[in-house]
């Protein structure tokens, strides 16, 4: 057996943290509270609007690149993204690397009117309901992460509360299996989750081999609108920005430069 990755380190923390929340609060009473939430928005529909959606994430740290803002106040960044045009928000909930929260999620969730992602290491149904409970519309399933069992119990069960998996993948045989567990949107994430390592060749590599009806987001490598066009040459229908736009000094415009980028009329059109 092979020594342990970044990625199995993570996901014993998540583990260990998903069980010490689940002993204070109950399998029963997280589906409570998921069953007394306002519904969930429609993630899809805001994805096939016309031109690239910018999903805009919320993200204090990474494993990667360790601490890149401190957000005292996530809501605001949240309202600053959704001003600037963003479709979605995603919100990184994972605390150990990511330096993530609930809390973070609850505030992000109370702020904006669009659709909100729950962004974190998703191993146990308790999870699920957890971001249902806390407002989420969509949650992240990692192929990378999950046994094909479980990815597909964890789809299923996702789509059972009225929520979307983004499901993703760094890999042909990852987009093979999240096609084959049902996935109907996909995130290419150009780094390796194993060993962090960035291959931005990633997306235009995987992406063709995606049917038309997928929708099809870009993960990591946005720097600024080079990136997002250079992503919509190969077919994304969105991409997920975070680092770039924490580091900006002004996110709303940073986000308002890349949905200008995206809803130009010489920027490629996904191929619906």
């Amino acid at each position: 057996m092979g020594s342990a990755t970044v990625l199995d380190s993570i996901l014993e923390g998540v583990r260990a943290d998903v069980a010490a929340r689940e002993a204070v609060v109950s399998l029963a009473e997280v589906k409570a509270r998921a069953e007394r939430a306002p519904a969930p928005l429609d993630v899809m529909a805001a994805l096939r609007a016309p031109g690239i959606a910018v999903i805009a994430e919320v993200k204090r740290a990474s494993p990667s690149r360790g601490e890149l803002a401190s957000i005292a106040d996530p809501a605001e960044l949240a309202s600053a993204y959704e001003s600037g045009g963003a479709r979605a928000i995603s919100v990184l909930t994972e605390q150990r690397r990511f330096n993530g929260s609930l809390d973070d999620l609850d505030a992000v969730r109370a702020a904006v009117s669009i659709p909100v992602l729950r962004k974190d290491f998703i191993v146990r149904p308790y999870q699920i309901h957890e971001a249902r409970a806390h407002g989420a519309d969509l949650l992240l399933l990692i192929v990378a992460a999950l046994e094909q069992p479980a990815l597909e119990s964890l789809l299923e069960r996702t789509e059972s509360l009225g929520m979307t998996a983004l499901v993703e993948v760094h890999t042909e045989e990852e987009a093979d299996r999240a096609l084959q567990a049902g996935a109907s949107l996909i995130g290419v994430n150009a780094r390796n989750l194993k060993t962090l390592e960035v291959d931005r060749d990633c997306f235009a590599r995987i992406a063709p081999g995606l049917p038309s009806n997928v929708i099809k987001i870009a993960e990591s490598g946005v720097r600024g609108t080079a990136d997002l066009l250079a992503y919509a040459g190969a077919g994304a229908d969105g991409v997920l920005v975070g680092e770039g736009l924490v580091t900006s000094g002004d996110p709303r415009s940073a986000v308002a430069d890349l949905v200008t980028a995206g809803t130009h009329p010489s920027c490629p059109k996904p191929a619906r």
